[in-house]
């Protein structure tokens, strides 16, 4: 027997590149029962104090209006295939995956909202192209709300859908039950794009839903300086009507919209009706 580890290591290493193949192979199972795009957009990789976020563009570049799209917690990129299909052919779209989701490496230490917010304003000023049309979706619509407020020249509009947290309900067991039952019924593509990102999230889950729930987005909406429109799915069991009324209120210039028959997870399932009312909405 070798005592170099020689053998050990390419069957180390054998095991390993039939791991990241079937991987690979399941991803792109979910990706195309999902209906996503088999090609990529525009990838890019961008660091800022310390924290790395991941890109995708798509769209034509001299398109005036720019779309930017956050997403909530245990989620990434991706789960904005169907709405950058509805918005590339008449802006630019950029969907990221915060750190430690997606494709986007884990930080060293769990951002807050606030310095995620910072990140994201960090990569708008980047990526020049004047103020944006930032939507956040859950945990993302406190992520924007923060950029709007902190680094408002950033921003043009605001689109917050399914906005929490619910300040009636902020222990982590309440959220986690939510969930649960709103999942209940869900689409089989809601369930396996969703539990797929959830997997990607890592081992550090219980950490970014603390940074969640320690965050006061109901101190923050009477600052933000810009229209909003606020989207809740009809049946979405986490965010209450009562709390989507509040977060309406509290919004200067907020147009609230609701989405028959979907759950939280409204734009996985299809954005059809979020697009069109935001393409009427931008239209005002």
């Amino acid at each position: 027997m070798a005592t170099d580890g020689t053998p050990l290591q390419a069957a180390a290493d054998a095991a390993s590149d039939v791991v990241e193949k079937a991987t690979d192979a399941v991803d792109s199972a979910i990706d195309e029962l999902a209906g996503l795009p088999k090609d990529d957009g525009e990838i890019e990789e961008f660091t800022h104090d310390g924290s790395t976020l991941i890109a995708e563009r798509r769209g034509d570049p001299s398109a005036a209006r720019t779309f930017v799209l956050v997403h909530g917690i245990g989620m990434g990129r991706k789960v904005f295939a169907d709405l950058v299909q509805r918005l590339d052919d008449h802006a630019v779209a950029v969907a990221v995956d915060l750190p430690g989701y997606g494709d986007a490496p884990e930080p060293e230490r769990t951002p807050t909202m606030e310095r995620l917010a910072d990140l994201v304003a960090a990569y708008l000023r980047h990526l020049d192209r004047g103020p944006v049309i930032l939507l956040g979706h859950s945990m993302g619509t406190q992520v924007v709300t923060e950029v709007a407020v902190r680094h408002p020249a950033t921003v043009e509009r605001l689109v917050l859908v399914a906005p929490t947290v619910d300040r009636h309900r902020r222990r982590a067991l309440t959220q986690l039950w939510r969930l649960g039952r709103d999942l209940f019924g869900e689409s089989p593509k809601v369930l396996l794009l969703g539990g797929r990102e959830y997997l990607r999230a890592g081992p550090h889950l219980r950490r970014k839903l603390h940074a969640m729930l320690v965050h006061r987005p109901e101190r923050v909406y009477p600052r933000i300086a810009v229209p909003a429109l606020v989207v809740r799915g009809e049946l979405d069991a986490v965010v209450p009507q009562g709390w989507f009324d509040e977060v309406v209120a509290a919004i200067p210039e907020a147009t609230p919209f609701v989405v028959a028959g979907h759950h939280h997870e409204t734009l996985i399932r299809t954005a059809g009706p979020a697009a069109a009312e935001l393409r009427r909405w931008l239209a005002d």
